[in-house]
């Protein structure tokens, strides 16, 4: 029996990972690099201390990377955030897991202010047992310390009875490296078969999907 879940933000609850790869391009282009939005959107799921080192020369990421860092975090928050969406029955699903008694946790490679904004467009923080952010780990996805952040808040549940619900190939790999299952929507943009060959043990579109096929899947 599952009795934890742990849900990514960008690209499984909202739809925001197109939006986040086109403030990475603005920004990495103020400081005189061109790069294809195609190239950044591949690396939407890692946080910022994976994704300046992909694009920018090491002494480049020592001087200017947590300025960029900075600079990205407030270009999206003002322009980009406002156009994202909420994927279809999130808060349901959200209510169908709290009456069964799941704990749930957010567990995202966002920044903290943008966790807020986060959880306030998704409107289910009075559902939410615990969440994380960047600031609660030394590095991000593929990395599994988020992860590991997100069980420690909820007290350490079992992990044999603990899913990750991601949509990168980055979760995948985080949720396996804390030794937890994952299960992967489509919604973020990556094919379910990248989705499984990272060990997704189930795919779904959306979580719309996820709540219509809720007592067949992991999370039941």
């Amino acid at each position: 029996m599952t009795t934890a879940i742990l849900f990514d933000i960008d690209g499984t609850l909202l739809d925001s990972n197109d939006l986040h790869a086109r403030a990475w391009v603005e920004v990495f282009r103020r400081h005189g690099h061109e790069v294809p939005v195609e190239a950044v959107r591949r690396q939407i799921g890692k946080g910022a201390d994976k994704v300046i080192p992909v694009f920018l020369p090491e002494d480049e990421v020592k001087r200017d990377g947590e300025k960029l860092k900075k600079e990205r975090v407030a270009l999206f928050r003002e322009k980009y955030l406002p156009h994202a969406r909420v994927f279809p029955m999130v808060r349901e699903l959200f209510e169908r897991l709290a009456a069964d008694g799941k704990k749930i946790a957010l567990a995202s490679s966002a920044t903290g202010p943008e966790l807020e904004e986060y959880k306030e467009r998704l409107g289910i923080a009075d559902l939410l047992d615990a969440h994380t952010s960047a600031d609660d780990a030394e590095k991000s996805k593929p990395d599994p310390d988020i992860f590991l952040a997100a069980l420690h808040r909820l007290g350490d549940p079992d992990r044999d009875q603990t899913v990750v619900v991601g949509d990168t190939p980055y979760d995948a790999e985080a949720g396996r490296k804390a030794g937890l299952r994952v299960v992967g929507v489509t919604c973020g943009g990556w094919p379910a078969d990248d989705l499984r060959a990272a060990g997704c043990v189930a795919v779904y579109r959306d979580p719309a999907d996820l709540l219509a096929n809720y007592d067949q899947s992991p999370l039941r």
